[in-house]
């Protein structure tokens, strides 16, 4: 008996250095992705772009996990940018893009309330 659906409007497709795919478009600058389908821009081009305000908006769709995609490379958010998910008992995982990618897609097929936050950095 199958209770999932056959796919993810929301399913992380592709990815390379500096873009993603989403849906059949290629992505080339940071987003967040709800498992509910929703996506958006993420205003930050580097991993020192980054601040609380950035991280604030990841709780309004009360995800259980946020998983947070830090660039080419594993990454940790300070814990003062990451202070609005702790007080909302919102848990976050830290990984590289690619890994965070093919993280979101696997909870988000689960059914999951996930939100991926991925940081797309440009060689600029």
């Amino acid at each position: 008996m199958k209770f999932q659906p056959d796919h993810l409007d929301s399913a992380v497709t592709g990815y390379g250095p500096g873009w993603i795919t989403v849906a059949g478009q290629r992505i080339t600058h940071s987003l967040i992705l709800r498992s509910d389908g929703r996506r958006e821009t993420w205003a930050c081009a580097r991993f020192e772009d980054l601040s609380a305000e950035l991280f604030a908006p990841l709780i309004d769709s009360r995800p259980e996990l946020v998983v947070f995609g830090s660039g080419s490379r594993l990454r940790f958010p300070k814990p003062a940018w990451i202070r609005p998910l702790i007080e909302a008992r919102i848990g976050l995982e830290s990984m590289d893009t690619p890994a965070a990618c093919r993280t979101y897609n696997i909870l988000a097929g689960e059914g999951r309330q996930v939100v991926a936050a991925l940081l797309l950095e440009t060689d600029d």
